[in-house]
């Protein structure tokens, strides 16, 4: 999404570096954008991936066995038997490709 315009029209490339210069003996910060540091690959982030699911599925197997007595048949119950029924060793066992050249 392009940045809101300032004036009517578009500056120059001598305007902008004007307003710039104008800027610093002003004393304002300059203030730089920069990209999000993380940038992975993708088979990193099916590593990710898979870590978070299993970690939730551990988080659901103990509210499952910390569930009291009298919610052992209610729908949370069976719903949380299904997730902990999930066999997501497959996952964990799969190999995404590097990309290219890097196999």
């Amino acid at each position: 999404m392009p940045r809101p315009s300032i004036g009517e029209t578009a500056m120059t490339d001598a305007e902008r570096q004007a307003r710039y210069r104008a800027a610093r003996a002003a004393g304002k910060p300059a203030i730089h954008v920069r990209r999000p540091a993380d940038r992975q690959g993708l088979a990193r982030q099916w590593s990710d991936g898979v870590a978070v699911l299993t970690s939730a599925q551990e988080r659901y197997t103990a509210w499952l066995e910390s569930l009291p007595a009298n919610l052992e048949n209610s729908a949370t119950a069976d719903r949380l038997r299904a997730i902990c029924e999930l066999d997501l060793s497959e996952l964990q066992a799969i190999e995404p490709p590097r990309g290219f050249g890097r196999d």
